[in-house]
């Protein structure tokens, strides 16, 4: 904090402030380390659901990272062109089409996991082991929390 900044003490004891914090800082340091590959994170994002539900029907990989329709028309489009995807004729239904990861998007994939290992490590440098799991579990008991 520069010295001529009000403290803001109470705005800094809020856990939600300090969550929006926490969780900015993790995105600027993911979204730097995938920008290396030239990649950005609803790409990721979206390259990653492919690889653990693929082959997936359009629709349905919509569904499950809930981007828009037309965003992502938008991130297909971009991974295709860049060979990371293919679409197909769903076999099961030849209405629908169907993304699979093709060998690139595999490799890509491969070295977008190290880099964000390693934002990781940077964004979790300050807590030891045993703080890092303690954290992890309770920041995951708050984000399943529902309402």
């Amino acid at each position: 904090m520069a010295e001529n900044e009000p403290a803001l003490t109470r705005i800094r004891a809020l856990p939600s402030w300090l969550l929006n914090r926490a969780s900015a800082r993790g995105r600027r340091l993911v979204g730097e380390a995938l920008a290396r590959e030239g990649m950005r994170m609803p790409h990721h994002a979206v390259l990653s659901a492919v690889a653990d539900l693929g082959p997936v029907a359009q629709a349905q990989l919509g569904r499950t990272t809930g981007f828009d329709p037309k965003d992502m028309v938008g991130i297909l489009n971009d991974l295709q062109a860049a060979e990371l995807i293919t679409r197909a004729p769903d076999p099961t239904d030849r209405r629908k089409n169907a993304i699979s990861l093709t060998s690139e998007g595999h490799r890509l994939l491969a070295r977008l996991a190290i880099l964000g290992e390693e934002a990781n490590e940077r964004l979790l440098a300050a807590l030891s082991p045993a703080e890092r799991e303690q954290f992890l579990s309770l920041l995951t008991r708050v984000a399943e929390e529902r309402d």
